[in-house]
């Protein structure tokens, strides 16, 4: 799968003229990088406030629908997500949580923060490829991780991202706790933020928040499933959130908080073999996260079947119902769990 960093002029045609003025609202945020790089997604209207009433800058956050950190800084950050890494730190603090697979069937999250930044942030882990395709809608943003093989190393210089990797990042980085290496890295946040001071800020990556649609299944539970992990959310109507859990068990914080998001995405993408593989031979997963497929959302108790699209690396993920409306999140944190939809990778 080739990475395309350019804009499409297809892509800024299909826009609708709400999305539009949306982006040139949160343009104002996003400072000189960001208005000249984002291209807004395909999306039918806009979302409330900017984009809708000409609002002269977001009313609400683009990346979670508060109304916090509207302009502040975007970083992401590449968190462990096995048995060994358990439990994470500062998760519960990011806007967006995409959730994906890696070499063996494992998994590993990337959190993505703007809004507000905890701490601490880890346990720190090395970048992907596919990292690199869903970081380009976010305009040019702060990318922290501990590494990438050398064969990637071309691939992250030319990605629309600034690198505050372990190697750039000197004393943003730590050794903390009793995990053995490399389950004890950590960072913190603001000192990686500083290496960027000129990561862009929030832009619209095509989620709409709002009051829930028509519809949607009553849904008490669901499990994605990988070869070699499995993640699960269970509704809580005490806390009007989606409860994560990890290989069964609950997946509570380091800071003793049990994770979770007021919106679940799963998102059902294809998954093929990379060019890359780690040292032990498995091949290292490519997550198709252009094009378009199907969904499943999960908010405020029920599962709605959707569909996702997304027309280019720089453009933001759509989503719709059945009917082909906009297809609404609940304010809060978003997880977005990407699944294959071609069948498991073989290693």
């Amino acid at each position: 799968m080739r990475i395309s960093w350019g804009a499409t002029t297809a892509g800024r045609t299909a826009a609708g003229l709400g999305t539009l003025v949306l982006a040139a609202a949160l343009a104002a945020c996003s400072g000189g990088d960001g208005g000249r790089d984002a291209e807004p997604p395909s999306a039918p209207g806009g979302r409330d406030g900017a984009g809708t009433s000409g609002h002269p800058g977001p009313s609400t956050h683009p990346f979670n629908g508060g109304e916090q950190g509207l302009c502040d800084p975007v970083l992401a950050v590449k968190i462990a997500n096995t048995e060994k890494a358990l439990p994470q730190s500062g998760v519960q603090d990011a806007d967006i949580v995409y959730v994906e697979q890696v070499e063996g069937g494992a998994t590993r999250l990337m959190a993505v923060y703007s809004s507000r930044l905890p701490e601490r942030v880890g346990p720190v882990r090395s970048a992907r490829i596919s990292d690199l395709h869903l970081l380009a809608q976010f305009g040019r943003p702060a990318f922290a991780f501990s590494g990438v093989q050398s064969k990637m190393k071309k691939d992250i210089r030319q990605a629309p991202s600034y690198d505050v990797s372990q190697e750039n990042g000197g004393s943003a980085y730590f050794r903390a706790g009793p995990k053995p290496i490399p389950y004890n890295l950590y960072a913190d946040p603001r000192d990686l933020l500083a290496l960027a001071p000129h990561a862009t800020g929030p832009r619209d990556i095509g989620f709409r928040f709002g009051p829930a649609p028509g519809g949607g299944e009553p849904t008490k539970s669901f499990t994605a499933k990988w070869p070699a992990a499995t993640m699960g959310f269970t509704w809580s109507a005490k806390e009007k959130r989606w409860l994560a859990s990890y290989d069964g068990r609950p997946d509570v914080s380091a800071e003793g908080d049990r994770l979770g998001g007021a919106t679940i995405v799963v998102q059902y993408a294809k998954t093929t073999r990379s060019k890359f593989h780690d040292s032990l031979g498995n091949y290292t997963p490519l997550i198709r996260t252009t094009g378009t497929g199907r969904a499943l959302v999960l908010r405020d108790g029920k599962g709605y079947d959707a569909r996702w699209s997304r027309p280019s690396e720089r453009q933001g993920t759509t989503f719709t119902t059945a009917d082909g409306k906009p297809m609404t999140f609940a304010p809060g944190q978003v997880w977005v769990v990407l699944v294959n939809d071609g069948g498991p990778v073989i290693p």
